[in-house]
């Protein structure tokens, strides 16, 4: 428990750590890419968990 703890207690410093070593492998100018990208994969994932959850709610109303 307390080594899971320690792996979850991210200070500033290691978010500055983590930040420049994104910057260092991917470069200023592919960061805005990469960002894009993953906020299109989050937008569909929230789509696509809206659409079970009509579903789920079409099919309980159809076994009523």
């Amino acid at each position: 428990m307390n080594s899971l703890f320690l792996l979850l207690a991210i200070g500033p410093w290691q978010i500055v750590l983590i930040v420049v070593i994104v910057l260092l492998l991917f470069g200023g100018k592919k960061i805005p890419e990469l960002m894009r990208g993953l906020g299109g994969g989050l937008k569909e994932f929230k789509n696509a968990s809206k659409e079970e959850e009509k579903e789920e709610e079409n099919s309980s109303e159809d076994k009523k």
